[in-house]
């Protein structure tokens, strides 16, 4: 089934969804203990050199289309950046187009550790019904309960800066997934439903009504990052595919990352 196409091209919503992206790392981490996200020439770096977060949110984004000069100076600029701040364990995020760049990666011994799907879409393009759902409060604190992530993650983001959707069955909060906007582009990130109440579309819903709620909010278009499980439940709410962002480890990590 064609997907329709109301004025955004596919390289545009790449950009704006990876606008988005960096701008939701930057809040986490302004929530972190020494954590930054640095924009240095082709790459941005987030650097969070403190638990729990270090586990989740050390990694880089490339840019594409870099020249070999660009390619250096922004992978000895990620390496610097990690090196100063004592953390080993990263993933250096590429587009599967860049095939320059990913084979300077490979040249220094990075490997493949895993990938996501980029999608994007117009609002205009929903195709879903608005649906209907027992929801819990949009607290941040029961959000990362419903998570499961460790005690203290995220302690001091601000609610404000984050749309948190909580939703329950039977009574019980069982799925949760957060949006952050940016200049009309609403990212829809950590769609999870606790195992479970799997299998009775609470992560279809709960994204679906992420998307209500940002049409209603004035953004125009939405992205996100799909497990490969996820594809076809995205693409039937109408985002498109916009590539695969392969998660590139130092060959010293790779077998963890």
């Amino acid at each position: 089934m064609s997907v329709p196409r109301t004025g955004w091209e596919d390289g545009e919503l790449y950009l704006r969804a990876s606008a988005t992206l960096l701008a939701s790392w930057e809040a986490y981490a302004r929530g972190a203990s020494g954590a930054t996200v640095a924009r240095l020439p082709g790459v941005a770096v987030a650097v969070f050199p403190n638990g729990p977060e270090r586990e989740f949110f050390n990694n880089a984004l490339l840019e594409r289309a870099l020249d070999p000069a660009g390619r250096a100076e922004a992978l000895d600029a990620m390496e610097s950046a990690y090196a100063r701040a004592g953390v080993g364990r990263f993933a250096a995020w590429v587009h599967e187009s860049d095939g320059s760049m990913r084979a300077d990666l490979e040249a220094r011994g990075y490997t493949v550790a895993e990938s996501t799907r980029a999608m994007g879409m117009a609002l205009d393009d929903l195709r879903l019904p608005r649906p209907t759902l027992e929801l819990g409060p949009a607290d941040w604190s029961e959000y990362l309960r419903v998570l499961g992530v460790p005690p203290g993650f995220l302690g001091g983001v601000r609610d404000d800066a984050l749309h948190v959707l909580v939703a329950r069955l039977d009574g019980e909060n069982v799925a949760t997934a957060m949006a952050f906007d940016l200049e009309g582009d609403c990212g829809i990130y950590n769609v999870t439903t606790q195992p479970h109440a799997r299998r009775r579309g609470l992560g279809t819903a709960l994204t679906a009504l992420h998307l209500y709620d940002a049409r209603d909010r004035g953004c125009r278009t939405a992205s996100l990052q799909s497990t490969e499980m996820a594809e076809g439940v995205y693409a039937a709410a109408g985002f498109r595919d916009l590539g695969r962002i392969l998660e590139y480890a130092p060959a010293a990590v790779s077998s963890v990352v």
